[in-house]
């Protein structure tokens, strides 16, 4: 005759779920077969436990077992377990949960999108000053027609046959049990018999959409801007992933870029550079004047401060760096070869020629060695 399934697990009739669940908590660990090896009398406590627990957790079962007794649940199909799959069918459950291992099945639980990454070219003003673009990507959204269930209307999914449900299956090497994903249902312990027709069973679709975004003024080669929630869908009502904008400027024709400031190079003659000049500057805002002194040599730069990239995320602007560049006249005129003969001899005269300089300071290095 069948122990009382109270008296086993040592609790009142009218014990709640929870009192149940930490008895045979406590039973199961004690006479676990791998603590008692070869113990029969803690092997048959185990069983008993594990078939009271079966029974009692289950409120439809417990409740035929309150009116009718053993006899009620033969009645139902239930006969106890007949083997240590059963029984440890019944352990992993309450073993999962208290080490922590449960987690949601696979159909369930909600799993955030994949980030997507989109390659935009702009051109150097528009890296200066801001501007709005329009892209187009191809991404996955939450099918229309099934919600995201991934089922056809009117339909549910079904029990897993391979795994019962479980999203495992197991494998028992003599007192161990080893659990590994189901392969038919990919751990989600449901199948879908009933796919939807638009997505084909799986809650997404392949979409084109176009989105707006704000390109902020001072952005260079390799900025990246995060657009939140426009990535790929969710699964299982999970999050959508976020879309990354990566930034390319196009090469500008004359101005170059170091961090805030551009660096323009100006063309003036060896006249001006001599003579001094007030010429004209192109800017990223149009035309600045900007005096050159007399003498200026090749090479000598200029800042036109605040005329540089605005600074992301603070406050004003870089410079405009000028670079003087001395052009050397060709094809000069018999007029212009007799000036510059005399202009040269005027300097040999007064001994201070660039030449004279030069070779003065190389006879006084070799005086010193």
């Amino acid at each position: 005759m069948k122990k009382d399934y109270y008296e086993i697990l040592g609790v009142p009739r009218d014990a709640s779920p929870e009192e149940i669940k930490r008895a045979y908590r406590r039973i199961a660990f004690k006479y676990h077969p791998d603590r008692n090896p070869g113990d029969k009398e803690a092997e048959e406590k185990f069983k008993e436990a594990a078939e009271a627990y079966e029974v009692l957790r289950d409120p439809q079962k417990r409740a035929i077992y309150d009116a009718y007794g053993h006899e009620g649940l033969s009645s139902q199909g239930f006969t106890g377990f007949t083997g240590f799959d059963d029984i440890f069918s019944t352990f992993s459950d309450i073993f999962d949960e208290f080490f922590g291992f449960r987690t949601k099945r696979g159909r369930e639980a909600p799993q955030s999108g994949a980030d997507l990454r989109y390659d935009l070219t702009i051109s150097f003003e528009e890296a200066a000053f801001g501007t709005q673009k329009e892209i187009k990507i191809r991404r996955t959204e939450v099918c229309d027609f099934c919600r995201g269930s991934g089922l056809e209307p009117g339909y549910q999914p079904e029990s897993c046959p391979t795994c019962g449900g479980r999203g495992q299956v197991y494998q028992t090497h003599g007192f161990f049990r080893i659990g590994t994903t189901c392969p038919h249902c990919q751990g989600s312990g449901v199948i879908i018999t009933h796919p939807c027709p638009e997505c084909g069973g799986s809650g997404r679709r392949k979409v084109e959409k176009g989105i707006k975004i704000r390109i902020p003024a001072g952005v260079d080669t390799g900025t990246r801007l995060r657009i939140q929630g426009e990535g790929e869908a969710g699964l299982h009502g999970g999050p959508p992933g976020d879309l990354y904008i990566v930034i390319h400027v196009r090469p500008h024709s004359f101005f170059t870029r170091k961090g805030d400031n551009i660096i323009c190079e100006v063309p003036i003659s060896f006249v001006q550079a001599a003579l001094g000049d007030t010429i004209d500057v192109p800017t990223l805002k149009g035309v600045e004047k900007l005096r050159i002194p007399p003498g200026t040599q090749p090479g000598k730069t200029f800042r036109l401060q605040g005329k540089g990239i605005p600074r992301i995320g603070g406050y004003g602007r870089g410079d405009q760096i000028v670079r003087i560049i001395v052009n050397t006249p060709t094809n000069l005129t018999k007029r212009q070869e007799e000036l510059l003969r005399e202009f040269a001899k005027i300097e040999e005269e007064k001994k201070i020629s660039p030449y004279s300089r030069f070779w003065e300071r190389v006879k006084e290095y070799f005086r010193q060695i």
